[in-house]
């Protein structure tokens, strides 16, 4: 990444400054912006190109906005990532996690497994559970309610975040039940909130490119409207640096929004950097090297506060998948969420991604605090939760655990 613009994002240089660095066409894009108007698909495929003066002007418009919309402090959540299954019949050029039954690295996790990863994760306060898994055609019909009801029979505390709009697709073929009623069961057996992956590049013939075999466009939206007015809130996602260019995701953006108008469902949005190392769509010369991080990162996640202000508040960014120091830097560029600690996050790993798969709560909070912003720990749905991070035990059971939390006076969620 160009350092001069790192140091340029950080000098604190004031927002007027930055505006009369940006070409006046440009310039009039953004303070349309900052007067609160609507973001056009045209407009955001402009700000996913600005560079030099516009890009320091976008990502500082970016960043008033979000001061504006949601204030100074980021928020985090204490999950675990439970990847259960591997083995997947789909077939997804970018993916490098799945496996075929026979492979020697195939593994399908029992219930006993995945309950103690469990309990590992709520000795280290984990208040959420993210669990998705390959697309095994093997599993027995009822497996997702089934894994529900175990774990919220061992621990009634924890909010399953749990399976991605494919598998709900895939579920409820295999159970012979529309979404809605699959969904009701899952809801009734546990189910908190679905994750909104999946969605990649919500463009069908991007799709048809990145993976044939999965869900459409269409599905994709029946599913989660479906689960949204069933009560069941979801994430959104948008997969940038591949195949799509930059109408692409400007008109992926604005497709959210649209949904989110129309049900006010999505908790938050997450912008996800293709890690393409050991993915077949690299492998077979499909897509270059993306482009570098830094600069399209910062672009992508500012542009999204821009389009999606008055709509969804909470930006997330993806340490997993940009590294620690870049997701910092996105504290600048709209972003107000730090995402989850993972505890383990096998996708982005066998993809090739080189940030790690856990993130601690002192690590998470020191990495906010760096850049002169307060770090409060949410839960899934963005209620605010206070916590002491000393390295004391609570009840005196084991190292590392946290004590003194009490519930804090949240931000209210316009999209409850």
């Amino acid at each position: 990444m160009h350092s001069h613009l790192a140091e340029e994002i950080q000098v604190g240089t004031p927002l007027e400054h930055r505006l009369a660095l940006a070409q006046p066409e440009f310039r009039a894009l953004l303070d349309r912006a900052l007067d609160g108007r609507e973001i056009s698909v045209d407009e955001g495929e402009r700000c996913l190109h600005a560079d030099g003066g516009d890009l320091i002007a976008l990502i500082a418009t970016a960043d008033a906005i979000r001061k504006r919309d949601v204030g100074d402090d980021v928020t985090y959540v204490v999950n675990r990532n439970l990847n259960f299954t591997n083995i997947c019949f789909v077939g997804c050029r970018f993916c490098a996690f799945a496996r075929q039954r026979w492979e020697a690295d195939a593994f399908n996790q029992s219930i006993e497994a995945i309950l103690a990863k469990v309990q590992q994760a709520v000795h280290l306060g984990a208040t959420e559970i993210c669990m998705q898994g390959g697309i095994n055609p093997e599993m027995p019909a009822f497996t997702y309610r089934d894994i529900l009801q175990a774990i919220k029979g061992a621990f009634p505390q924890i909010h399953m975040h749990a399976f991605s709009p494919m598998e709900i697709m895939y579920g409820s073929r295999r159970t012979d039940m529309s979404y809605r009623d699959y969904l009701q069961m899952l809801r009734d057996a546990g189910l908190g909130t679905i994750p909104g992956t999946a969605a990649e590049i919500l463009d069908d013939e991007i799709r048809e490119i990145l993976s044939h075999k999965k869900v459409d466009v269409q599905t994709w939206i029946d599913i989660i409207t479906t689960a949204h007015d069933l009560g069941i809130r979801s994430t959104s996602t948008v997969m940038y640096g591949h195949l799509e260019t930059a109408r692409h995701v400007a008109a992926h953006i604005a497709l959210i929004r649209t949904l989110q108008r129309q049900t006010g469902g999505f908790t938050e949005f997450v912008p996800l950097r293709f890690i393409h190392d050991n993915t077949e769509l690299f492998r077979q010369g499909l897509v270059g090297e993306p482009p570098p991080k830094g600069l399209y990162d910062l672009r992508v996640y500012a542009t999204s506060r821009l389009m999606l202000q008055g709509a969804i508040d909470n930006l997330q960014t993806s340490w997993v998948k940009i590294n620690h120091e870049l997701a910092q830097l996105s504290l600048e560029a709209g972003c107000n969420d730090f995402g989850g600690t993972l505890m383990e996050e096998s996708i982005s790993r066998e993809a090739g991604a080189d940030a790690g798969e856990y993130t601690t709560v002192d690590e998470i909070r020191a990495l906010i605090s760096a850049r002169g912003r307060r770090p409060v720990e949410r839960t899934t749905l963005y209620d605010r939760r206070e916590a002491a991070h000393e390295d004391t035990a609570v009840d005196g059971d084991g190292p590392g655990r946290r004590s003194g939390r009490r519930e804090v006076s949240a931000r209210p969620d316009p999209h409850c």
